[in-house]
Formats: C-alpha cells, structure tokens, sequence
C-alpha cells in the first residue's frame, strides 16, 4: 500500500509531535511544520521526515508554505491543522488581525483554501484542533479583532469556535467534492501550551497540577483516530469530537449562517493586501 502525505502543523512539539511520531512508526510519509527552526529539524530528523518552518503571525509565510507543499507533493491525503496557542494582551499581528484569532484560526483557514485543489483532488482529510474553551467564545462578525471587549481566555475560545464553524463550512462547502473534515478537543494536555501567556491558565502547566493532565500521546488519541479512521463509518464529517465521540459544542457553533458569514469574513481578512 502506498504510503499516505500526512502534513501536520504545529508538529515540533506536544500532540502534534506525538501523532507525528506514531504516524511516521506505522509507515506514512509525514510533513512536520513549525514555528522553531530548531524543534522542527530535530523532529524530522528523528522522524527522517521532510519538514518546513513557518510562522502563522504572518500571513506571507502562510502563502509561501502552501506554495511549498503544491510544489512538493502531488497530493496531500491528511491536513491537520493543530498549530496555536493563548496568546497575551491584544495585539495586532503584521496583517492587521488580532494574533490569537489569526494563529488559530485565519492562518489554517488560509493554509487549508490555499490548497484546497490537492485536497480535494486528494479526497483529502481536513482535522482541525479545537478545544473545549471553545464553550468560552463569542463569535461577533462585526468585531473579529476584538477590538471592542477581549480578555485572554474569550479571544483563545472565540478562536477554538471558529474552528469548529471552519469545519462545518468546510464540509458543506467540499464535502461533495471529496473532502471529509472534522474537529476535535485533545483534552487538557501536559505541554508548553500557554506559557507564554497572560492566561491564569498558564499557571496550571507550571505547577504540580500538570501531573493531572493528559500526556502528548494521550492528548494526540482523537486526532490520531480521526486520521486513522473512515468518515462516515467510524466519525461524522463537519462535526466536533472528544474522546472518540461527538460533543457538545458552544451554541453558535451550530448556526449555520454564522458558519457562512465567518468564512466570507476570513475570505476579506486574508485576502493579500
């Protein structure tokens, strides 16, 4: 069997980096991408694996690693799109977006539609990392940079919900033409997740608390059995995930109108100036 191109982002470390390894021992030809140099060429010299360096605070490096991988790969069976993070005060990014929003979730939006003609071709998998904090977000068509009211943990949950709402527009608007998708929650994973952060949560993963948390390769299960799996049969294309289970999602996450308008919005917001 020919091997399957699973390209992973934000692989250089925790769950991504954990799927990537299980992946690549079973045999696929994994592509890791990240934000250090030096984490991501170790990866993938572990891995022998190719890997590319791009960071996601700057739409232009997201153009350039679409462009990469078209010229690289003729097709592309898996995009897992799991690069993000909390972020801190608010701060617009070199594109004018408000970083966590931008990280999160125009960055794999813009990653995604810029290869959407070898992922379908592909009949591709599109998996997206959520997270339950997506229960924390509002999503406001009118104020996507949050200029108008953020807090640390409400700008990281409206981006977790627009992942969702990414994916159920995704499938809506691909599904037919072969691609299948879906989102999912890792659970609280024992990572460097936040520490950068002004988050309180970002005390958590500094204390004793961390020994209560998932491991990377616990946290990397739903994802790894999204991949593994078959839409239809064993998951629900266009539907979130925890667990190994459909869950429940923050209310808007089921507006499909909303689901339209944010895609239209992220189309204006990446759009090359």
């Amino acid at each position: 069997m020919t091997p399957r191109t699973i390209v992973i982002t934000g692989a250089s470390d925790g769950i991504g980096a954990a799927a990537a390894r299980t992946l690549a021992g079973a045999g696929d030809r994994v592509v890791v991408v990240g934000r250090s140099e030096a984490k991501t060429r170790a990866l993938a010299k572990e891995l022998n694996a190719d890997y590319f360096v791009s960071d996601f605070a700057e739409l232009a490096q997201v153009r350039e690693l679409a462009a990469q991988l078209r010229d690289n790969y003729e097709r592309i069976d898996v995009l897992a799109n799991n690069a993000g993070g909390i972020m801190g005060k608010h701060h617009l990014t070199v594109d004018g977006n408000e970083s966590t929003f931008q990280i999160n979730h125009l960055a794999p939006f813009l990653l995604t539609t810029e290869l959407i003609d070898v992922l379908t071709a592909s009949s591709a998998k599109v998996i997206n990392t959520s997270s339950g904090a997506n229960n924390f977000g509002k999503i406001d068509l009118f104020d996507l940079n949050a200029e108008h009211s953020y807090s640390t943990n409400r700008a990281y949950g409206t981006a977790k919900l627009a992942n969702i709402l990414f994916t159920s527009e995704l499938h809506r608007r691909f599904g037919e033409q072969g691609i299948t998708t879906a989102a999912f929650h890792p659970g609280v994973v024992r990572t460097n997740f936040a520490a950068d952060s002004t988050s309180p949560m970002r005390h958590a993963y500094k204390t004793l608390l961390n020994r209560f948390m998932l491991t990377p390769d616990q946290g990397a299960d739903t994802m790894l059995w999204l991949i593994n799996g078959t839409a239809g049969t064993d998951w629900v294309s266009g539907a979130y995930y925890y667990k190994r289970a459909l869950a429940k999602a923050n209310a808007q996450a089921y507006d499909a109108e909303l689901a339209q308008g944010l895609w239209e919005a992220s189309e204006a917001l990446v759009a090359a100036r």
